[in-house]
């Protein structure tokens, strides 16, 4: 989890830990989204069950809609979410298995006063 603070971008690969083994007869498929951010717009761009991060990535850069947006983070079969702070013009970012879990830890990453302005989740994610 990073923030960016007062608009000055920081550059942040975050992804949810994947274990690879041998596939098996009930293996489940895993989808992939990001999230991106333009600092600059407050704009957000997002993705959902792509089939590798990579795909998911591109989409959120190029459906975020300005010059500097920025790949803030990814996830699979899971949720990420995007918090504000007015006050201190702060975003903070996170990912996690559920929405309420991507939530939490976006506000815990960031002031109090701060608010989820964006989240998205892949299938497969925990309610």
């Amino acid at each position: 989890m990073k923030k960016l603070v007062s608009g000055v971008a920081v550059a942040a690969a975050v992804g949810s830990a994947l274990t690879l083994g041998a596939p098996s007869a009930h293996a489940v498929r895993s989808y992939y989204g990001a999230i991106a951010l333009s600092p600059s717009t407050g704009l957000i761009g997002y993705s959902y069950d792509y089939a590798d991060v990579d795909h998911a990535t591109a989409k959120a850069l190029t459906s975020c809609g300005a010059a500097d947006c920025e790949s803030l983070v990814w996830f699979a079969n899971g949720c990420g979410a995007v918090a504000y702070s007015d006050r201190t013009a702060t975003w903070s970012w996170a990912y996690g298995a559920s929405r309420r879990s991507a939530q939490s830890l976006a506000l815990n990453e960031n002031y109090s006063d701060a608010t989820i302005v964006h989240w998205n989740c892949t299938s497969n994610h925990s309610n």
